[in-house]
């Protein structure tokens, strides 16, 4: 079944492991993730129910060490549907990654403002005012072909005690892809908030 954009993804900030649940334009739950802690290789299941009962996709990191790891996305047959990677030394300025998806090519995908990141950072470790944060600064991360057209954008949105990130598609690109990109920005997405 294609997935209805936008895809809204909600973190809860409350908890002790990141906790995030991707929903589509209807409301439907596409997926959960529980982010295990104090892992050395970063390992994320993705699954059907908020109870973590039906695993659907798995995303592994390459390496202990994520300054240019690579993570692998695949479904519960072990196919695999995408690859993130960091770009290593750009990524520590601007957050820039590279989506390879097996007959589509590499996409890349970049900060639209680093400023934006760098404030949020700052401004969520202030007691009281980190949590206003979420309401004015918004990070977006761009996806782009090779010709430097945006295919999707994934930005921050406006809420009290949770992060919220929307996915928007602005070219259809069919159902696998748009799906392989979608689970390789969760693994983005939980790569950046950790790095604040």
């Amino acid at each position: 079944m294609p997935t209805r954009f936008p895809v809204e993804f909600s973190f809860k900030i409350l908890a002790i492991a990141q906790q995030l649940s991707a929903r589509d334009a209807d409301g439907t739950l596409l997926f959960h993730a529980k982010q295990k802690l104090f892992k050395f290789k970063e390992s994320v299941t993705l699954f059907a129910d908020e109870a973590q009962t039906r695993p659907l996709y798995r995303i592994d990191a390459d390496r202990i060490i994520d300054f240019s790891a690579s993570y692998s996305v695949s479904d519960q047959a072990g196919s695999r549907l995408a690859q993130l990677r960091r770009r290593g030394m750009r990524s520590l300025w601007r957050a820039s990654y590279e989506i390879e998806l097996p007959g589509l090519g590499t996409l890349e995908v970049s900060e639209a403002n680093p400023w934006v990141r760098f404030a949020n950072g700052l401004v969520e470790e202030i007691p009281v005012v980190g949590m206003l944060s979420g309401y004015f600064l918004h990070p977006q991360y761009d996806v782009r072909d090779h010709t430097g057209r945006v295919l999707m954008s994934l930005r921050k949105e406006a809420a009290f005690f949770e992060g919220r990130y929307v996915l928007e598609r602005h070219v259809p690109l069919g159902d696998e892809p748009e799906r392989a990109i979608t689970l390789a920005l969760t693994m983005l997405l939980l790569l950046e908030r950790a790095r604040g």
